[in-house]
Formats: structure tokens, C-alpha cells, sequence
């Protein structure tokens, strides 16, 4: 077994074992809404569940050259966000929306993808997506980097509706996996899909 200080590694080299390490990792595709009305999109897969007493989810939108990315300024200045959970049927978009475009292009547009209406929030979620969820934003937390100039912001969102495609839940409220197709990210360009799944008895 080897072991690595991360102190002694670049930024770079610990990101790839991070990535490398840590699979699979769910994708948020995740939609904001600038000051000037331009509908933002953007896939991130530092993404997870915070609790579900209220549900919360968080991203975590990494910024560049400390400066914040479109999402996360967004955002903090609207308070508000869609998270879209990531399948097979619209990978291929999702992904293009990961090109770095000015503030004033929408992704959305790019990508070819729907705006739908939100119905508890100004943001716009998109038609294409079977689960998704408007969120306000409950805190963003400066993170990592250095002194004055942060190397992210966690986005926690509290979940005020859900929108789940009938045909993947039960009576018992349950998500058919299997049905929603989900896919996950590795690293580099590498993605995974949702694989054989078994279940252990919990003790």
C-alpha cells in the first residue's frame, strides 16, 4: 500500500486520484437563471444528498482562477437553482453544456435542449430531464484555495418540488433505477451506467 501526502502533489495529481478514487459519482445537471434572464446549464458531479428532514442536495461548482463560475454566481444572486438528475436519454446534451461559453449565451440553447417552467421558483428546469428539483439556495460556503480566494463554492439547496416521471415510481414512492437509467461520471471523459445492481440485508 502506498502512501501520498497530498501537501506533496500538485493540485492536478490530487484531483486525479480524487476522481480516479471516488466512483461512480452522480451528476447534477444543474440550471440558473442570471440577472439579465439568461437560462445558465451546467453538469457537475461533485453532487449529493445533505439530509431529507427538509430535503437538501449539494453541489460543490469549482471556480476559475478564483473567480465564481456562472452557476454559483448565479445562484448566490437568485437564490435559487434546478438540479436535473442525469440519464441515458440526454447525456449527449448534458454534456455539450459542459463547453465554456460567455455569461450572456445560454447552454441550454446550445445544447438543444427545453426550458420548462419551475412552478415554486423564477428558474427554469428543462423538459428533457425525468427527475428534477427546485431548489433554494440554503447556504454557499467558500471553500479550499487560499486565504481571500477560495477554490470553490458548496451550493447547499433545500428542495421545494420534486418532478418525477409517473412511470418510474411506485405506489411506495420508490424510483425504479433500472427504469431512470441514471449515469454516473469516472474520470477523465470516461462515464458509467447504472451496471448490475444486487442488495445485501442491512444487520
Amino acid at each position: 500500500m502506498k502512501s501520498i501526502d497530498p501537501a506533496s502533489l500538485s493540485e492536478r495529481d490530487n484531483y486525479k486520484l480524487l476522481v480516479g478514487s471516488i466512483l461512480p459519482r452522480p451528476i447534477a445537471f444543474v440550471t440558473t437563471l442570471s440577472s439579465s434572464g439568461v437560462l445558465n446549464a451546467a453538469p457537475y458531479s461533485y453532487f449529493n444528498i445533505v439530509t431529507a428532514n427538509p430535503p437538501m442536495v449539494s453541489v460543490s461548482v469549482q471556480r476559475k482562477n478564483g473567480e465564481h463560475k456562472d452557476t454559483a454566481r448565479n445562484a448566490m444572486e437568485n437564490g435559487a437553482f434546478v438540479v436535473h438528475i442525469s440519464d441515458e436519454s440526454y447525456i449527449s446534451q448534458i454534456n455539450v453544456t459542459a463547453a465554456n461559453l460567455p455569461p450572456e449565451e445560454s447552454e441550454v440553447t446550445l445544447a438543444g435542449l427545453t426550458p420548462i417552467a419551475s412552478e415554486n421558483i423564477a428558474v427554469p428546469g428543462i423538459a428533457e430531464a425525468r427527475i428534477r428539483m427546485e431548489c433554494v439556495l440554503e447556504q454557499a460556503i467558500p471553500l479550499g484555495g487560499i486565504e481571500g480566494s477560495p477554490a470553490c463554492d458548496l451550493l447547499i439547496g433545500r428542495v421545494v418540488r420534486f418532478h418525477v416521471d409517473e412511470a418510474l415510481s411506485n405506489d411506495r414512492g420508490h424510483i425504479d433505477a433500472s427504469a431512470l437509467k441514471p449515469v454516473s461520471r469516472l474520470a477523465g471523459n470516461a462515464y458509467s451506467k447504472l451496471g448490475e445492481m444486487f442488495e445485501i440485508e442491512r444487520p
